[in-house]
């Protein structure tokens, strides 16, 4: 009996992850650099002293053509050195503005009342966002501005995690296989999932929806924003699988801070579409059946287990592949053992507890 489940469990999860495989597949036509339209960035900083320096340097590095790119860093009321280290850098650098998000625009708050400061004053035809504690590529810019042909309101792009350890290793991966899943929903038209700090959009598009204030509260504003605008019916988003928009982060230093932020990212998950809720359902059931599998092993048994242990593989190599950083498979076993347990335990602990934290704050 118990092979029957899990056949039916490991056969859904296979159908999702073909699904995701035509989706980072897709491929999408550019326009030529002399084409490419104005753009601002905006970065949010919030206590980031240890961090936002190579944030800074990396945006110093952008190429993009003389004259239609600036970038805005915004002071989220930091109590460190945040501020002295942005203002220090961006002197005598006339594409740098920095703002401090003292205005209140409506009931934002944070992060989203930052973002909402610097898009009020953004002049770029498109916006493109990152976190102070990535670091951009030189080309990140001008490729996903590459991909704002007529009727493109949003362009997303992959981030990876430094994988120094296998503690940063196992999050570095599923980081990745995360926005697999939003590359491969979005690139079918059935939008998941984004994150913010790889993330653009028509500043039109941003206008059309009301802005920030305009939204219902989440802790995931990045997907709020995503939802609204694939809502308006009239432009497409897109999640292209290229290594030139590529964004460095850092991995969470301990485990609370990774508990914090896979708990903010299922809270804001929770507004997903009821497609969204078959997808994570479906992954659900697939890791319980794995992981009641010793209890019922079989022959039959143990050939699923691998065969779905084949798919993530098969899966994450060909995205390590496609960005240039094959070398990080080698987490993949802790990945498999981190994964199972997370999937199976975060949503028994955000049942009775949706309360997040998050930059020293609690939503």
């Amino acid at each position: 009996m118990f092979e029957v489940i899990i056949l039916i469990a490991i056969s859904i999860y296979f159908l999702m992850t073909v699904i995701f495989l035509l989706g980072i597949k897709r491929r999408f036509p550019k326009i030529s650099i002399d084409k490419l339209p104005t753009a601002t960035v905006i970065v949010a900083a919030r206590n980031e002293e240890g961090n936002i320096l190579r944030c800074l340097q990396s945006l110093e590095a952008l190429e993009y053509p003389e004259g239609k790119l600036d970038v805005i860093i915004v002071d989220d009321k930091s109590t460190d050195n945040t501020a002295s280290i942005i203002e220090k850098f961006i002197e005598g650098k006339p594409q740098f503005q920095k703002l401090t998000s003292q205005k209140e625009i409506g009931w934002l708050k944070g992060k989203t009342n930052a973002l909402a400061n610097a898009l009020e004053i953004a002049k770029g035809e498109i916006i493109l966002t990152t976190d102070a504690d990535c670091a951009v590529s030189p080309t990140w810019a001008k490729t996903i501005a590459s991909y704002y042909t007529d009727g493109v309101a949003g362009v997303n792009g992959f981030t990876c995690q430094e994988f120094t350890t296998p503690f940063k290793g196992m999050q570095n991966l599923d980081f990745l296989y995360l926005l697999t899943v939003g590359s491969g929903t979005i690139n079918i038209d059935m939008p998941l999932s984004c994150i913010g700090n790889n993330m653009s959009y028509l500043k039109k598009a941003y206008d059309e929806v009301g802005g920030y204030q305009n939204l219902p509260f989440s802790v995931t504003e990045d997907f709020n924003l995503l939802m609204a605008i694939h809502a308006l019916k009239k432009y497409s988003i897109i999640f292209p699988l290229d290594k030139d928009a590529l964004v460095r982060s850092l991995a969470c230093p301990d485990y609370k801070s990774l508990f914090r932020q896979k708990k903010r990212w299922v809270v804001g998950g929770l507004k997903v579409p009821l497609y969204g809720y078959f997808l994570l359902f479906a992954g659900l059931f697939a890791h319980l059946t794995i992981a009641l599998s010793p209890f019922f092993f079989s022959s039959g048994v143990g050939a699923l287990v691998f065969f779905k242990i084949l798919l993530d593989f098969f899966l994450l190599y060909r995205v390590t592949s496609e960005l240039g950083i094959k070398k990080s498979m080698k987490y993949f076993w802790t990945f498999q053992i981190y994964y199972l347990l997370y999937v199976l335990l975060v949503p028994l602990i955000v049942a009775p507890n949706r309360q997040v934290i998050w930059k020293d704050r609690t939503y």
